[in-house]
């Protein structure tokens, strides 16, 4: 673990799993676990559920008559039409209208926000635009994220926490588990019907060895954070910034990508303005560089991310991340493809270091369930 300067109350766990707790975002980050297999936690979170720390996450606590303004400005999202119990996808983009972050904004009162980002510059940006407003905004590392997810996660916390197989897609109530305050909100990163478990660092070690001790019996298991690339990769579900030209430069131009590039202008409110970059976001409409897209590969081989995708005998993308799925008896890829690319059917081919050359086929995303009734299921 390096230049760690966030702890999560849950590393002691995470070692005892034979994690070396990775650094991510600033925080000690159970990217592996020597004790298990990356393909079991995918299959139980596919077909039970699996329990994930992530509370790497950087949530950020905004109250004050000016907090809608606040995201406004620093988002891509109409706030004024979240209500509170609600929550949101959204993007934050610099003056050149390129991504600097996602987030989701959870309204928590009729002035009262929590924003959770990545490692991008999400709380310089609310910062940047808190600047002179009735705002209080504060950056909270007490609130732990834990996050349960997969098709009996519902089944199993409707023990312990009333109304829970009511709360819709994209939706948080303030309550309580195992006799500990929590918000738990129905969002995740995993294309499943998933649930974010938000408690204090105090509550956070009895929460996790209850859940796990107690769902066994349903197959609930501990997942490492990196088990969401093979998640998010069938379910088209972008990593700042392991999927955008700060990871994989371009030649000539500098880093950043546009919404119309990665496929989030869905994002933007419709009709919204006044947001930082709204002016550029709209002009470079139709002036895409690239496209984000999905490769089908033939065979069982993986590729590494950054493995070269070519047509023709000519490089003309990047693989972002791929993954097979034991589940699903597939392979496939996220990957940086040409304009022209963005479509089914054509031939390409990506040559990893390890594997060779392997065949590929464009494909539209998500791979799986691409109706998205998984994760939006009701009852």
């Amino acid at each position: 673990m390096t230049n760690s300067w966030r702890f999560s109350t849950l590393a002691d766990r995470h070692r005892a799993l034979g994690s070396d707790l990775e650094d991510w975002s600033g925080m000690g980050t159970a990217w592996s676990y020597a004790s298990s297999n990356p393909d079991d936690e995918y299959m139980a979170i596919r077909t039970k559920a699996g329990l994930m720390d992530v509370s790497g996450l950087k949530k950020v606590h905004l109250s004050g008559p000016a907090a809608s303004h606040v995201i406004e400005r620093a988002t891509t999202r109409n706030i004024e039409k979240l209500m509170p119990g609600r929550s949101v996808y959204a993007a934050m983009l610099n003056d050149s209208g390129k991504l600097i972050d996602d987030c989701v904004i959870y309204r928590t009162g009729p002035n009262a926000f929590l924003v959770v980002h990545g490692s991008g510059q999400g709380h310089e940006q609310l910062s940047m635009a808190a600047s002179g407003r009735d705002v209080s905004l504060r950056f909270d590392d007490n609130l732990h994220d834990l996050s349960l997810q997969g098709p009996l996660a519902v089944d199993f916390l409707q023990k312990h926490v009333p109304g829970i197989r009511d709360l819709p897609y994209f939706a948080h109530l303030q309550t309580s588990i195992f006799g500990k305050p929590a918000m738990i909100s129905r969002t995740g990163y995993t294309g499943e019907r998933g649930y974010e478990l938000f408690v204090r660092g105090q509550d956070a070690p009895m929460i996790w060895d209850r859940i796990l001790a107690e769902g066994a019996d349903m197959g609930i298991i501990p997942c490492r954070f990196t088990t969401l690339d093979l998640l998010r990769t069938e379910s088209y579900l972008l990593f700042f910034p392991y999927d955008n030209s700060e990871m994989y430069p371009f030649e000539h131009d500098p880093c950043g990508d546009t919404l119309w590039e990665l496929g989030l202008d869905f994002t933007v409110s419709p009709g919204k303005k006044g947001f930082r970059g709204a002016d550029e976001h709209y002009r470079l409409k139709g002036k895409e560089r690239f496209k984000i897209w999905g490769l089908k590969l033939e065979g069982d081989k993986v590729p590494g991310n950054g493995a070269p995708v070519y047509r023709d005998g000519k490089k003309v993308g990047v693989v972002t991340q791929a993954m097979h799925s034991p589940l699903n008896n597939w392979t496939v890829a996220i990957a940086r493809l040409p304009v022209d690319c963005a479509n089914d059917g054509t031939r390409l081919s990506v040559n990893c270091e390890t594997h060779g050359e392997i065949a590929a086929t464009t494909s539209a995303m998500p791979f799986f369930d691409p109706e998205k009734k998984r994760r939006t299921v009701k009852g």
